[in-house]
């Protein structure tokens, strides 16, 4: 009975291993264009090649990295809710498709957010320090923001404007929350440049796996009354 139970135990980790694995690197493969074209302005010597490359970093975003992330929550969402289909690439691959317009959409709306943000917080942190910690902070709320519009989108079938404005609600109305993206994303991105070499694997895999556990628990309490 307990080498059954020890067998059972593995096997549970093994699938769990696998699914986060898969995901991941699916996920990978589709951002490809956007992970070359990153690691060709960390290793640019000329600033003219970051004038170049720059643009088209900020282009393959909405077009690449939105719909890529959005069937990833997707998936990880079938996986929490227990409604599972069969074949993980299949299952990427069918979200991948569905979201893609929204999450193109979307990417388009963040992605100038997120320029302006970038702008704004390169001018201010020359000019002052206190605007500069401003920005900081504003930052981060955007990127927790980011995060919950990805597990709206992948649990919600609405239009954009409403799936952005139900990501607010639940941003700012939620600290709970707010505070486990915010500390989760945090302790994942900590470990993944400590140990570096698992982060093609698990590492934003992982940060969809809790932040759209923590997002389903808060529709549950909200929808069923529950603690």
């Amino acid at each position: 009975m307990k080498n059954s139970g020890f067998i059972n135990g593995m096997y549970m980790v093994s699938e769990w291993v696998m699914r986060f694995s898969v995901i991941n690197l699916l996920w990978l493969f589709f951002n490809l264009p956007i992970l070359f074209i990153a690691a060709s302005m960390f290793f640019a010597d000329q600033l003219s090649y970051l004038y170049i490359l720059l643009p088209l970093f900020i282009l393959l975003l909405p077009v690449l990295f939105f719909p890529a992330t959005a069937a990833m929550f997707a998936s990880v969402r079938d996986w929490v809710m227990a409604k599972e289909k069969t074949g993980l690439i299949i299952s990427y691959w069918t979200y991948y498709r569905e979201n893609y317009k929204k999450g193109l959409l979307g990417g388009l709306f963040l992605t100038a957010v997120w320029g302006v943000w970038a702008v704004d917080y390169y001018y201010f942190s020359e000019k002052n320090i206190i605007l500069m910690f401003a920005f900081v902070i504003i930052g981060v709320v955007l990127f927790v923001y980011t995060i919950n519009f990805f597990s709206v989108i992948a649990h919600y079938n609405m239009s954009l404007r409403a799936i952005l404005k139900n990501t607010l609600l639940i941003t700012i109305g939620s600290p709970l929350l707010f505070i486990t993206v915010m500390i989760g994303s945090g302790i994942i991105f900590l470990m993944s440049s400590r140990v570096w070499f698992l982060m093609p694997f698990f590492s934003w895999s992982i940060l969809a796996f809790i932040s759209f556990s923590a997002f389903y628990r808060l529709y549950l309490k909200l929808t069923t009354g529950n603690s």
